[in-house]
């Protein structure tokens, strides 16, 4: 793709979480060592970064986490992989993010461990670097119209003015853009976070309220893996995508 280079040479993976929706597959592994079309979760999302070129990756751990630590050690190919441990305290998405800021570059792109996607024309990193614009943005969140989130089944996230400002779905009605788990993250976005666990929503409702919260919609397809139900249908999708 012209334009401007990636954004971030570094993407934080989201991998700490417990996984309870995948019992009982995760009741001896990780949620991202779960297998889906012959590979694990985290080894989609890794091979993803370094299609586009991205070299680093931050990966946060708790649950059962000297599984996941080894399985990011032995790969052998990009990214570089840097553990960010919670094995003491699992810090949740915004705790977690804030832990591993020193390891992180400003911005960095961040993404749950559990995303499967096809790419539309360009991959998504890429079209989150186009959009990006750090004098306006603390965040910038890849969001999927309905159509093409495959196996979901919720009532959306958010809606986006026509400069791709976010605003929350209100209680009753339906969102037109679910978020994708992947989003490109300024250091401005973790400023006075809380300490300890808390959730990424409370970041964004600040950027939110300041206009500093930011959206682009996904041209390619996105799958809702969360459940065991859901790995099937997915790699029937794959097989087609």
């Amino acid at each position: 793709m012209t334009g401007k280079p990636l954004a971030s040479d570094t993407a934080m993976i989201l991998a700490a979480g417990l996984g309870k929706r995948m019992r009982p597959l995760t009741a001896s592994q990780p949620k991202p060592l779960v297998r889906v079309a012959g590979k694990s979760l985290i080894d989609h999302a890794l091979d993803k970064l370094e299609s586009a070129g991205i070299g680093n990756a931050v990966v946060n751990v708790h649950y059962l986490a000297d599984a996941l630590e080894g399985h990011c050690n032995v790969r052998s190919r990009a990214p570089k992989v840097r553990v960010s441990d919670e094995r003491e305290q699992l810090l949740e998405t915004g705790g977690g993010m804030v832990k591993a800021a020193p390891m992180l570059p400003d911005p960095f792109f961040c993404l749950n461990s559990d995303n499967i996607w096809v790419d539309g024309p360009n991959d998504v990193f890429n079209e989150l670097s186009q959009a990006w614009d750090p004098e306006r943005m603390d965040a910038l969140l890849l969001l999927v119209p309905h159509p093409r989130a495959m196996n979901y089944r919720g009532e959306g996230d958010f809606h986006l003015d026509p400069e791709g400002r976010i605003t929350r779905r209100k209680r009753g009605y339906v969102a037109p853009f679910i978020y994708s788990g992947i989003q490109l993250v300024s250091h401005r976005l973790l400023r006075d976070a809380p300490v300890g666990p808390f959730s990424t929503n409370v970041l964004w409702t600040r950027a939110i309220e300041e206009d500093r919260l930011f959206g682009i919609s996904h041209m390619g397809l996105w799958f809702e893996v969360g459940e065991p139900a859901a790995i099937k249908p997915t790699e029937e999708w794959l097989t087609r995508a």
